[in-house]
């Protein structure tokens, strides 16, 4: 394997995604030469610009096309002169939809405990895994409106949860869980005394999978319970699964008691298929072309994706070279507090691989 060319598509798209994901290419090719990997990259102009001028997000073609690479590397979507909604339904949800991107991976490690909102927890309290469903329920887009615009409107918005969907999800993270080796313990985390549908179904394919995995512990939280032990008691968890709408919320708790966006990474996974990585603070385009966001959370999912690609050891050694980082030279991991600039963090990063 080690003779193969990793394909990768860049997609550096709106506002500060650039400036990070250059930071994730400098570390890719030093970790490239010093653990012996080849890859190509392609740079993909996909984002808010293009659809400024061009009234294009992503075509058909160009998503057959993605198909072709063995991963992506996405910096962000979201421009500030594009009406919110266009460029998120028409390129983000389009490729994890297209792509068959069924789970979001989401990792919530705490690095260093004094960037942590928490009193008293350290980075033994914070380490588990967000694992969401990404294909499914409310983010379907499916609904209808009745008597539009009217005093007597109706907005029906259609959470659509499949079997297979559901099913599958489950299963990769009793796998997931498996393969961590950690606490082995599985948490169901939903709202099933109030979504009597979609939940019954999601508790009933739980409990059917969780037979085939004796040696995990399994247990249930009601999503707003699992807030509050977010906060409280987050040792708890090792594990947890949930659904698309429950995980885009509880995985944007989960940065901030790890320490901000500014270190959080995701992938977007298709198990037999391409997946995508990225960090998961958005454009955040206040910051754009101001050397000061931090690129440790678009380092991070370039750790995300060097795993995916079996790149194993140097996935590990960017990992254990932003524990480095996050814990000597950073006086903060928010943008524009952190006492180095942008490209100056990607360079440390790289001086401790």
């Amino acid at each position: 394997m080690k003779n193969k060319i990793h394909k990768i598509a860049v997609i550096p798209g709106d506002g500060t995604g650039p400036e990070v994901i250059k930071e994730g290419l400098k570390v890719l090719k030093a970790a490239s030469k010093k653990f012996n990997f080849t890859y190509k990259d392609q740079i993909l102009d996909y984002g808010g610009n293009r659809y400024l001028k061009t009234g294009k997000t992503i075509t058909d073609k160009e998503l057959a096309d993605l198909k072709k690479f063995d991963a992506i590397y996405l910096g962000a979507i979201g421009h500030p002169e594009v009406k919110p909604g266009i460029l998120e339904q028409g390129i983000l949800l389009k490729m994890r939809f297209s792509l068959d991107q069924y789970i979001n991976l989401r990792p919530v490690r705490l690095y260093n405990s004094l960037f942590c909102p928490l009193k008293d927890k350290t980075h033994k309290d914070i380490d588990f895994v967000v694992i969401r469903e990404n294909s499914e329920g409310l983010y379907k887009g499916m609904g209808s409106f009745k008597n539009k615009g009217k005093k007597n409107e109706v907005a029906i918005q259609i959470s659509y949860n499949t079997k297979k969907g559901v099913e599958r999800c489950i299963r990769y993270a009793f796998e997931y869980c498996r393969k961590r080796n950690k606490k082995k313990k599985l948490t169901l985390c939903g709202k099933t005394n109030v979504l009597t549908y979609a939940w019954d179904l999601w508790q009933r394919t739980f409990d059917e999978v969780k037979r085939e995995y004796p040696d995990i512990e399994t247990d249930y939280a009601h999503v707003d319970a699992a807030t509050m032990w977010f906060v409280k008691n987050p040792e708890w968890f090792d594990c947890i699964v949930t659904d698309n709408m429950f995980g885009d919320i509880i995985t944007d708790l989960g940065a901030m008691i790890q320490g901000g966006m500014g270190i959080a990474a995701g992938g977007n996974i298709n198990p037999k298929g391409v997946s995508m990585f990225e960090p998961i603070g958005g454009s955040a385009p206040k910051y754009t072309g101001k050397n000061v966001i931090n690129p440790l959370a678009a380092i991070c999912a370039l750790g995300m994706l060097l795993d995916n690609l079996g790149e194993v050891r140097a996935a590990q050694a960017v990992e254990n070279s932003v524990i480095k980082v996050v814990n000597s030279k950073l006086k903060s991991l928010s943008a524009g507090k952190m006492g180095c600039s942008t490209q100056e963090v990607g360079g440390l990063v790289v001086e401790n691989l």
